[in-house]
C-alpha cells in the first residue's frame, strides 16, 4: 500500500462550499493516496455527504468526522468583533490527535485555501526532532511584505496577545516576535500527545476567559492566540510557497499573477471570501469549485 496522506478540512454551515473547492483542487493535483477527513457539526453532515457522494467527487477517499462543540464549553469569549471566528470549528485543529486515530503525520487545512500544487510536497514537510506541528512564518514572504503593511496586517506577536496584561508580559517573548499562521499545518501526532499539546491549548483558552489575553484587534482569530503560545520557538517551517495568504484582506489588494502561478496552496484569510462578493483573485478559487447538488450553496457574483 502506498503511503495514505491523511487531511483534515472542516466543512462549516454556510460556506461549505469552501471545503468543497479545497478538497476538489487537492485531489485533482495529486496522484498520492489522500484520505480526506471533513469535519462538521452534527446538522451539516448531511449535506456535505450528499454533496460529495453525488458530484464529481465521488471518488475521493473521505470519512464524515463529527465535532462535538461541547469540548469548548466555558472556554471562549463571547466578546470578539468577529463572531463567526468563534465559530466551534474553529477550533477542530486544537483536537487534531482525537479525531484522527491512525496516522502519525496529518495536514490541516482551512476550508479557504484552495492548492494548486501538489499535496505530496506539503505532506513531504520534515519536522524537526520534538516538534509537534509546522507553521508558514508570517514575516518569510518578501512579495507579500507591501500588501500586509499597505492593509495593516499584523505579522508579529504584538497583534494576538495583550502585552498590558501581566500574564502575557510574564511569558518572556518579544511582542515584536513574528507570527505565524495556522491555517496550514502539518502535525506530529505521536509529539503532539506526547507534549499534551489540546491540554497546552485548552489552558490558554481558559485563562483568556479570566483575563481576557488576546489583543482586542485581533489580527486573525481567536484559534490562533493559544497555538502562538504553546508552539513558541517549538515549530518547523511549512516552505513559504505552500501558504500564500492575506488573499482575504481587502478587495483591493492583488498579488502579480506571476506570483500566484509560483504559489502552492492560496489562503483568503480575512473577510472578503472568494465565494462571496467582494474578493479578489476569485477565478483562481472558482475553477476549483464544484456546484451544490442541492441548489442550496449558491457563489455570490456581482451580476447573481
Amino acid at each position: 500500500m502506498e503511503e495514505e496522506i491523511p487531511v483534515v478540512i472542516c466543512a462549516a454551515a454556510g460556506r461549505m462550499g469552501a471545503a468543497i473547492a479545497a478538497i476538489s483542487s487537492i485531489y485533482s493535483n495529486t496522484d498520492s493516496n489522500v484520505l480526506f477527513y471533513v469535519v462538521g457539526l452534527k446538522n451539516g453532515i448531511p449535506h456535505i455527504r450528499k454533496w460529495i457522494e453525488n458530484s464529481k467527487l465521488k471518488d475521493i477517499r473521505f470519512k464524515i468526522v463529527e465535532f462535538n462543540p461541547m469540548v469548548l464549553k466555558g472556554k471562549m469569549r463571547p466578546d470578539a468583533a468577529r463572531p463567526e471566528l468563534l465559530q466551534p470549528l474553529n477550533f477542530v485543529r486544537f483536537y487534531l490527535p482525537l479525531l484522527i486515530h491512525e496516522h502519525e503525520k496529518v495536514i490541516y487545512l482551512d476550508d479557504d485555501v484552495i492548492v494548486q500544487g501538489d499535496i505530496q510536497d506539503l505532506y513531504d514537510t520534515k519536522l524537526a526532532r520534538g516538534h509537534a506541528a509546522a507553521f508558514s512564518d508570517d514575516c518569510d514572504l518578501p512579495s507579500t511584505h507591501e500588501i500586509v503593511r499597505s492593509i495593516g496586517m499584523q505579522n508579529t506577536y504584538m497583534g494576538f496577545l495583550d502585552y498590558r496584561k501581566q500574564t502575557i508580559r510574564d511569558l518572556g517573548i518579544s511582542p515584536s516576535t513574528c507570527s505565524f499562521n495556522p491555517g496550514v499545518i502539518v502535525a506530529n501526532m505521536t509529539e503532539w500527545k506526547h507534549q499534551r499539546i489540546t491540554k497546552q491549548l485548552e489552558k490558554w483558552m481558559q485563562k483568556n476567559v479570566e483575563e481576557n489575553l488576546y489583543s482586542s484587534t485581533l489580527a486573525g482569530g481567536v484559534a490562533t492566540s493559544p497555538m502562538l503560545i504553546v508552539f513558541h520557538e517549538k515549530y518547523s517551517h511549512i516552505n513559504p510557497l505552500w501558504h500564500i495568504r492575506h488573499l482575504g484582506w481587502s478587495p483591493d489588494a492583488r498579488y502579480s499573477e506571476h506570483f500566484l502561478h509560483e504559489a502552492k496552496l492560496l489562503h483568503w484569510n480575512g473577510r472578503y471570501k472568494p465565494w462571496d462578493h467582494p474578493s479578489v483573485h476569485t477565478d483562481l478559487w472558482e475553477k476549483w469549485f464544484v456546484p451544490d447538488p442541492s441548489g442550496t450553496f449558491k457563489l455570490i457574483r456581482p451580476n447573481s
